[in-house]
């Protein structure tokens, strides 16, 4: 068996992903632009899980043309 820590270990530090945009729907694209409109509406109910799995189906279209 393991002695347990007894001492304060470093804090984990995460990503600044602040500085990120948004992928935007390409021109004529109907996917990316139902997506880009998901992405909107589920931002103005203030569904944040809803916008950043839009941005990631975006950034992984089929075609990888919104990237």
């Amino acid at each position: 068996m393991t002695e347990p820590t007894r001492y304060s270990e470093a804090p984990v530090v995460l990503p600044d992903r602040t500085g990120y945009s948004k992928p935007t729907p390409v021109a004529g694209c109907a996917g990316c632009v139902e997506l880009a409109n998901v992405r909107d509406r589920a931002r103005a109910g203030g569904d944040m899980t809803t916008v950043s799995g839009c941005n990631v189906l975006m950034r992984k279209h089929p075609e990888g043309h919104s990237w």
